[in-house]
């Protein structure tokens, strides 16, 4: 269990109460960028990005889950905050802002925006994988995880999203059989 929760099971709810928002806070810090750049990754925008974000610390300090490891609590974590992006979806539809701070996809590295804009062209549940796949760095077996599949499931859509981006590119910027 995450000690900083399972100390908490006996404390009165005040203290305890304390205890669950210290560590919602630290879940921020540590979180909150992949969170965020997650929750991107299905709305494309920035702004119901940052709501996801807020929506998925909002439902941690609500339910004030007892979690295993920090592991689990990140899957938690990206699994709300997936199926808040979903529900965003629905009601929502893709917005036409697009506000992706390039800092999210490149730090110090050559601009790969065109790469972003190919990865947002997959559908997604090919999108979502390269994107925890990739920009997060999670393994198949945390993907398979938050996302409620097989691990084979999650490299079959890496392998599959792997040449659908490999198309989009050829098709978009020309890229010929250099790829």
């Amino acid at each position: 269990m995450c000690r900083a929760v399972s100390e908490t099971v006996r404390q009165d709810p005040e203290d305890r109460r304390a205890v669950v928002n210290q560590r919602a806070e630290a879940l921020l810090k540590t979180h909150g960028p992949g969170i965020l750049r997650f929750a991107y990754s299905y709305l494309h925008n920035m702004a119901d990005a940052e709501e996801i974000l807020q929506d998925t610390l909002i439902q941690y300090l609500k339910t004030a889950p007892v979690l295993e490891t920090e592991a689990h609590e990140k899957a938690w974590l990206y699994r709300v905050a997936g199926n808040l992006s979903k529900n965003r979806i629905a009601y929502n539809r893709v917005r036409s802002a697009d506000e992706l701070n390039e800092s999210l996809i490149a730090d110090q590295r050559e601009d790969l925006s065109f790469v972003w804009e190919a990865v947002k062209a997959l559908p997604l549940r090919y999108r979502e994988v390269i994107h925890l796949f990739y920009y997060e760095g999670l393994s198949t077996g945390h993907i398979a995880a938050i996302l409620k599949v097989k691990e084979s499931t999650v490299r079959s859509r890496l392998l599959r999203g792997r040449e659908k981006l490999k198309a989009v590119l050829k098709e978009g910027y020309d890229f010929g059989e250099g790829l």
